[in-house]
């Protein structure tokens, strides 16, 4: 089994579509999960609304704050801004990509946010 953890700042946008959308097209063995550094109190419902257009359901989705023992067991760390402070060292891979912070925008906003997270996913999921 894979672990890839994406994490940005309030778990609220980028890190829920990259973790959400890695389960929706990762190979068998790869699993997916999110966090922030300050969690939000839910989800953001354009990023919610945008998943749901795929058929993946964000109901059960809650933001959590990230910890050290997240970093220590996952494979693959994904941040989703550059610069992250993390709260412990990684231990597996560590990837940082770079995305703009939907936490205002609207659905049709989020839409190509959503492609283009979905393209990082694609390349990464085609090497796990």
């Amino acid at each position: 089994m894979t672990t890839v953890l994406f994490i940005c700042q309030h778990n609220a946008g980028r890190s829920q579509l990259g973790a959400h959308l890695m389960n929706h097209v990762a190979p068998e063995g790869v699993v997916a999960t999110s966090a922030g550094l300050s969690p939000a109190a839910s989800i953001n419902p354009a990023i919610a609304a945008t998943l749901a257009e795929l058929g993946i359901d964000t109901s059960a989705a809650v933001p959590r704050a990230v910890t050290a023992e997240d970093l220590a067991g996952a494979d693959v760390v994904v941040t989703m801004k550059p610069g992250l402070a993390l709260p412990g060292p990684v231990a597996g891979e560590l990837i940082e990509w770079q995305f703009p912070d939907p936490a205002n925008w609207d659905a049709d906003g989020a839409r190509g946010l959503r492609e283009d997270v979905l393209r990082s996913v694609r390349e990464l999921a085609a090497r796990l």
